[in-house]
């Protein structure tokens, strides 16, 4: 699963944090997640130790202790809850280094590259546990046993996602692109603040979390996609998407462009698996009108997840409010065109300080 969010958002900007509308709450969350991995004479200690020597963002656990401080939900709860989802998601991306070969994570080795794939799927496997075992501490501390079977959905939402885009017979239409790319990204997203909301009793929240962040990890996966063909994402390559044939917007976008005799020709190109020509169609797709057109499909989307975030309680709309804001700035540094955008961000704000409850 990529790591779509994080490379996104990992692009500097001024050198400003993004980020800095959460509470610096980063320290506690290190501090605590570095405490639940193994010592180091752990069989999987010295590739555990490795992984979180950079503990990226932390974006889901930070969103999920800002929920619980908006909703005055007790500290250990949050902070198991917190620390649940982000270990779930740094066991995505420890298998996700082995699927897609990617040998560096965060600036350094990734632990696939480092320790070997075996070492690298049993510490995955690892995580995985120590993430329920985290979401059942949280249940119990809050009161909500429920947390347990609400992870283990996003965790079946996130993978099946995933599945998707490896029983694909041919490239993916539109349609189900966002089929594949929503399936593996928004779970993980809405997840943080849903297991708040569930240890607040606010239930209230749910259908809008569900709306807001399935529109908000489309956005983020499109943007990530853009950012591989102009060779910004990290990957090795700027073509790597189009050598894995993995599902692109822009390459979903450049296909619509081309002319029957191209596109069968294309089509024969990517049926075959094989790399080479990769060149050739990564400058055809760049100099095609396919990177404007995603661009187009992220701003369409970025209005989705604003359009959704209009209907949070004003008591909540504080929850959502970074991750609204940095997702605009997503969009905004990849040259997207202009939008409403910006209107319906100054309304959200003027909502948040009226306090105006909206049902």
């Amino acid at each position: 699963m990529k790591d779509s969010l994080n490379s996104a958002l990992n692009r500097p900007v001024a050198g400003k944090d993004l980020l800095a509308g959460l509470p610096d709450i980063s320290q506690s969350i290190s501090e605590f997640m570095h405490q639940q991995l193994p010592p180091a004479s752990h069989p999987l200690g010295p590739a555990a130790h490795h992984h979180f020597k950079s503990m990226g963002k932390q974006i889901r656990a930070r969103m999920a202790l800002t929920a619980g401080e908006s909703m005055d939900v007790p500290r250990p709860a949050a902070l198991c809850w917190a620390a649940a989802v982000e270990m779930l998601h740094n066991a995505s991306l420890v298998h996700d280094d082995i699927s897609d070969g990617d040998k560096i994570r965060r600036g350094q080795p990734s632990v696939w590259s480092c320790f070997g794939r075996d070492t690298a799927l049993a510490l995955g496997d690892w995580l995985i546990a120590l993430s329920f075992e985290l979401a059942a501490k949280a249940g119990q501390a809050g009161s909500a046993p429920q947390l347990v079977s609400l992870l283990s959905r996003h965790m079946a939402a996130t993978t099946t996602g995933q599945a998707l885009e490896f029983q694909m017979g041919v490239y993916p239409d539109w349609s189900r692109y966002l089929e594949i790319s929503t399936g593996k990204t928004a779970p993980l997203f809405i997840a943080p603040a849903e297991g708040i909301a569930h240890l607040a009793g606010r239930h209230d929240l749910i259908e809008p979390l569900h709306h807001f962040f399935t529109a908000a990890g489309g956005c983020y996966q499109i943007a990530n996609d853009i950012l591989n063909v102009i060779g910004k994402d990290g990957a090795a390559s700027p073509a790597s998407d189009l050598i894995r044939r993995a599902p692109n917007a822009v390459i979903v976008m450049f296909r619509t462009t081309l002319d029957s005799l191209m596109a069968a020709r294309f089509e024969r190109w990517l049926a075959s698996g094989r790399t080479d020509n990769a060149a050739e169609w990564q400058e055809r797709l760049q100099k095609s009108p396919a990177l404007s057109m995603a661009s187009s499909a992220l701003m369409q989307m970025l209005d989705e997840a604003e359009s959704s975030s209009l209907r949070f309680p004003a008591d909540c709309i504080g929850v959502i409010m970074p991750i609204h804001e940095q997702l605009r700035h997503v969009c905004s540094g990849l040259s997207c065109p202009a939008s409403n955008s910006v209107a319906q961000t100054k309304r959200i704000k003027e909502r948040k300080l009226a306090g105006v409850l909206v049902r």
